[in-house]
């Protein structure tokens, strides 16, 4: 049934009007003779070839497919066979990251309580997704944070005599001026390392940047919860464990508190390595990278929008 339908649709967009209407009605005879079929054959089919032979082309043949037949999964088996329709479900596509668009998340706590909604501001949690800014934030970080205290010593510094090891002429050995070289044994090491920095420069604005980069990434991927607070009934592991178990694919969350990080739940995470807590002021983008999952107080969301709104000082 199908593919006469098919080959019907082919020969009318490649041939005459004339050969339109012959090929209709013979096709229209021939099922009718062979399956008694006849009122089978989609009125949308030979409506389509007549306005081939009476009208112009391509424009009679848009409005015929206007008024075709829309055929659904639920359609019986005698309009279509249900094995040649698609299932598949039609979702709505994702929303575009990077729109500087306000956004409203809803706001609960650790008892999956409703507490409203929150609006996040725009320029903060939906700004471009720039990984160059991101790799030179984490750069920045992991760079300043080396300690930079190793050391090693020289000729100079290193314990032992100073007196010439033995005679410069006539024992037939290497001649050597000290024992303190650095290819005897307890010497000195040449270019070794000293004691140093290791950061390095990156600008302000490229540290703000990235971390409403990274905020942004959170956001649009679902992975930013907005509690009212992070207070907890009691100071027993149990409470955060039960919590992230509810959390489907969840390997680590990040706590991120307004203020003073409260004590219950310093003692209810101390002793989780996947939970870590942090206030709004040390929050930083290789932290967030570090989770999967990021949840942040209602008064630290207001802390960050407020510090990324700050005026930088020049």
């Amino acid at each position: 049934m199908l593919s006469i339908s098919q080959r019907l649709l082919r020969s009318v967009c490649s041939s005459s009007a004339q050969r339109c209407c012959d090929l209709t009605n013979f096709t229209k005879q021939k099922f009718c003779s062979s399956h008694g079929l006849c009122s089978f054959l989609s009125r949308d089919c030979v409506s389509l070839a007549e306005s081939f032979s009476s009208l112009k082309g391509w424009s009679s043949f848009l409005s015929c497919r206007r008024l075709s037949t829309i055929l659904t999964p639920t359609s019986g088996e005698a309009e279509f066979p249900s094995h040649l329709l698609s299932n598949k479900i039609v979702t709505i596509p994702d929303r575009n990251i990077g729109l500087y668009q306000d956004l409203v998340i809803p706001v609960t706590n650790f008892l999956n309580e409703d507490k409203g909604f929150m609006v996040l501001a725009g320029d903060v949690f939906d700004v471009p997704i720039r990984k160059d800014i991101v790799h030179r934030v984490v750069r920045w970080q992991l760079a300043k944070r080396q300690q930079g205290t190793h050391s090693t010593k020289t000729i100079s510094e290193v314990s032992g005599t100073g007196r010439k090891p033995y005679q410069q002429k006539g024992l037939g050995r290497a001649r050597h001026g000290t024992l303190r070289g650095p290819q005897f044994r307890g010497g000195a090491t040449m270019h070794g390392p000293k004691p140093r920095s290791h950061a390095i420069k990156i600008n302000k604005k490229v540290r703000r940047l990235g971390l409403k980069v990274a905020l942004s990434a959170r956001a649009g991927e679902g992975k930013l919860l907005v509690f009212e607070d992070l207070e907890l009934p009691t100071h027993k592991t149990k409470n955060i464990v039960n919590f992230v178990k509810e959390m489907e694919s969840t390997k680590k969350v990040l706590l991120v508190d307004g203020g003073t990080i409260n004590g219950n739940l310093k003692l209810a995470t101390q002793n989780l390595h996947y939970v870590n807590v942090l206030p709004s002021i040390g929050l930083n983008v290789y932290s967030i990278l570090l989770h999967d999952m990021l949840v942040m107080s209602r008064d630290a969301v207001n802390r960050i929008v407020e510090r990324m709104h700050t005026p930088i000082n020049r």
